[in-house]
């Protein structure tokens, strides 16, 4: 039986379920999309893809509406896939497994895809409901957002055509999005050199697991730990104090995910293996001291293995653990206009042991002010030249400047009173939102975003609240059939 069988609104879990099933990482979305022809095909709605993969279905005017303005609803394709590091899923094949637990759906050790499989699914309930009374509606999809956005920066003028559009990708029930922060990308590649285990040593591998993780926008301040900090930390304190050799830091997976584990292999003399276990019995008291109040979970464990084939040259190893240190993580400056925003941030993502002797570590940096992202990214490449390391910056994508005189904002907002008896919250996100690149692309847009209520989106502790769905549906529908006449 469905787990979603009983919950409400019935068509969009539905669709949601039928979603679960279908692999649909960033840059692997074409099952997905061949799932979302083929519904436009059953359905007899003209549908359309461009080069790149993003699609359009539309929905024609009910009859006697052919005089409402056109609507776009937006999506995004692809999820994050996240897993604990011992739970068996294939990203390339298997199904996400939902879990109804009370008020809340989550998954079986994975991210649970409602961002933004909650929004496609909302787009095909809108396009096969024949209750729905309104104008011509049409419904974009668009591919890779979580990795780069490219579906959005491809997208080329007249694939739509509208002016007015709502954006299903947001993550807070109660709250109209009307602004983002723009982001990009820093990324620095350091080479070393590999040197023969010294003779008459052990090797240790070091873990650092149980962290929150979580979106690297919408969660950056909230101080969640950063597996990547804390285990160059480790290394840093062991490689002064105890002469370690470093052979593999693996730590990380997503550009916009806060880092929730780190792996970490070294190497140092038999005598010091002991000491070296002690210290970080202590290490993980004094991290529960720090940050065990919101990291309940957290756990540094160490264990004896196998001699690997090499370690890093002592040079560059002390080049590396210096510019991790000194690379900035979290918010670096909060919003004068909004309150509780973050303006500038800037996320340590990743650090990876490669082939041909070299290490990739991967940063993002957000600002609703673009010469403040700038800004941040500098101090970034700074740390990591210091290190010896090339670095390379992404083009990045741009913000969303807030406009509250939007005829669509008004319209939700009245939409939101009536049916829910209080006043939302209007607010812009320290997340990078398509919406950017849309109001850059189609000039004159008219634009909101909003959605259900998603906690620990980008981890497996994903989950989404039952209720907010329905009140997600309700106002949707209700803004979809209050739009005005051309």
């Amino acid at each position: 039986m469905s787990v979603y069988k009983q919950l409400k609104p019935s068509l969009v879990w539905q669709y949601f379920e039928e979603i679960c099933r279908i692999p649909r990482l960033s840059k692997n979305e074409l099952r997905i999309r061949k799932f979302l022809l083929d519904f436009a095909r059953k359905n007899n709605l003209e549908s359309k893809e461009d080069e790149i993969g993003n699609i359009l279905i539309v929905k024609p005017s009910s009859p006697g509406m052919e005089n409402v303005k056109t609507i776009v609803l937006q999506s995004h394709l692809d999820m994050v896939g996240e897993k604990n590091s011992d739970h068996p899923h294939n990203w390339e094949i298997d199904p996400i497994i939902p879990v109804v637990n009370g008020e809340w759906v989550s998954a079986e050790g994975t991210t649970l895809g409602a961002d933004d499989g909650v929004g496609i699914a909302s787009q095909m309930a809108i396009l096969t409901d024949k209750s729905l009374k309104a104008g011509r509606i049409e419904c974009l999809f668009t591919v890779d957002e979580e990795s780069g956005m490219t579906g959005a920066i491809n997208l080329k003028p007249g694939f739509f055509t509208e002016k007015i559009l709502l954006n299903l990708d947001s993550e807070d029930e109660g709250i109209l999005y009307i602004g983002c922060a723009g982001g990009m990308d820093t990324i620095g590649t350091l080479k070393y050199i590999p040197e023969t285990v010294p003779a008459d040593t052990a090797a240790l591998e070091i873990s650092v697991t149980g962290l929150h993780g979580g979106h690297s926008g919408d969660e950056i301040h909230k101080g969640y730990g950063n597996s990547v900090k804390i285990m160059n930390r480790i290394l840093w304190n062991l490689s002064n104090e105890f002469n370690i050799s470093l052979s593999n830091f693996n730590g990380g997976n997503l550009r916009n995910a806060i880092p929730r584990e780190a792996f970490a292999t070294i190497v140092a003399e038999k005598s010091s293996a002991g000491k070296i276990k002690s210290w970080i019995e202590d290490f993980q008291s004094t991290m529960v001291d720090e940050i065990g109040y919101i990291e309940k979970e957290l756990k540094i464990t160490v264990k004896d293995t196998d001699l690997p084939r090499f370690v890093m040259d002592r040079g560059n190893q002390t080049s590396l653990l210096n510019s991790l240190t000194c690379c900035p993580h979290g918010a670096i400056a909060w919003s004068k206009e909004m309150d509780n925003l973050v303006e500038t941030s800037t996320n340590l993502a990743s650090v990876k042991f490669g082939e041909d002797n070299t290490i990739d570590i991967i940063t993002t940096q957000r600002s609703s002010i673009e010469s403040s992202k700038q800004d941040a990214a500098a101090m970034v490449e700074t740390c990591l030249k210091l290190a010896g390391a090339t670095v390379v910056h992404s083009a990045g994508y741009p913000g969303w400047k807030p406009n509250m005189n939007s005829e669509i904002l008004k319209i939700t907002r009245d939409s939101y009173k009536k049916l829910f008896g209080k006043e939302p919250n209007i607010r812009a996100i320290h997340a990078g939102l398509e919406c950017g690149l849309i109001y850059q692309k189609f000039k004159g847009i008219d634009m909101i975003s909003f959605g259900p209520t998603i906690r620990g989106a980008h981890t497996p502790e994903e989950k989404i609240e039952i209720k907010t769905v329905q009140m997600f549906w309700d106002l949707l529908t209700d803004v979809i059939t209050s739009i005005p006449l051309k």
